[in-house]
């Protein structure tokens, strides 16, 4: 089997380029080839450097923004100008600045309820890949410290999902709903990338790497590892494994 490439990185400054230059180096390569760039956007916070680091002068340039289409791995149940929703954040930080045009901002519409948030999603999705299979070019991905990834939490109903798709889910610890990519729907990507950073997440990103595999205590386990996966890790997140 195939390994992930690990990438290490002394300072998160250097994590954030070296992600960033990779983000538009596959960006130009899928705009080259299909004339399109569809990629999936992690939410949270550690993402936010990377958009404000894309919208920056260094980088803005670099790639032709008008053929990109930009999707979410997962939402938060909460309205569209909650400051916790996903898409809201990544509006301020890249889409704003970057003059992205609204039909190429693909979010999740969350005044529906969230199972029919799900299914209108799945069908944004099917739509804008017509009726080939669904590769979305690059997924970006975060890692939590409880070792989910996307809205892909420990214990939960969906984990046991085996559809390529997108899901609602009841997240007990944080006694709300969530909208999701399941697995096997992130799995179909061209490339993944993880973005994580800072010792708190150090114990997590042992546990995926680790000898013990348990997808229901730690999801993030069920994303694929070969080598069209990232991991982009500064010294403090990669110390448990890197020693």
């Amino acid at each position: 089997m195939n390994k992930p490439n690990l990438k290490v990185f002394e300072t998160v400054d250097n994590l954030l380029f070296s992600l960033a230059d990779s983000f538009v180096e596959i960006g130009n390569e899928a705009v080259e080839d299909n004339g399109h760039f569809n990629v999936v956007l992690s939410g949270g916070s550690s993402p936010k450097k990377l958009y404000e680091l894309l919208a920056s002068p260094a980088y803005r340039n670099k790639l032709d923004w008008s053929k990109v289409h930009f999707f979410f791995g997962d939402e938060r149940n909460v309205p569209a100008n909650d400051p916790q929703n996903n898409a809201l954040m990544a509006r301020k930080a890249l889409f704003e600045p970057l003059l992205v045009p609204e039909a190429h901002i693909h979010a999740i519409d969350t005044s529906l309820a969230p199972d029919k948030a799900a299914e209108a999603y799945m069908e944004t999705i099917k739509k804008q890949f017509t009726k080939k299979p669904i590769h979305f070019d690059l997924i970006l991905l975060g890692l939590g410290d409880d070792s989910h990834t996307a809205s892909l939490f420990p214990y939960t109903t969906v984990l046991k999902e085996k559809e390529a798709s997108v899901k609602s889910v009841f997240v007990d610890k944080l006694n709300t709903d969530r909208i999701t990519l399941t697995a096997a729907l992130i799995n179909q990507a061209k490339r993944i990338a993880f973005l994580v950073y800072g010792k708190d997440k150090a114990a997590a990103v042992e546990t995926i790497f680790g000898e013990v595999r348990d997808t229901e205590k730690y999801p993030a386990q069920l994303i694929r590892q070969d080598n069209q996966t990232s991991w982009f890790l500064d010294k403090d997140s990669a110390s448990k494994i890197i020693g």
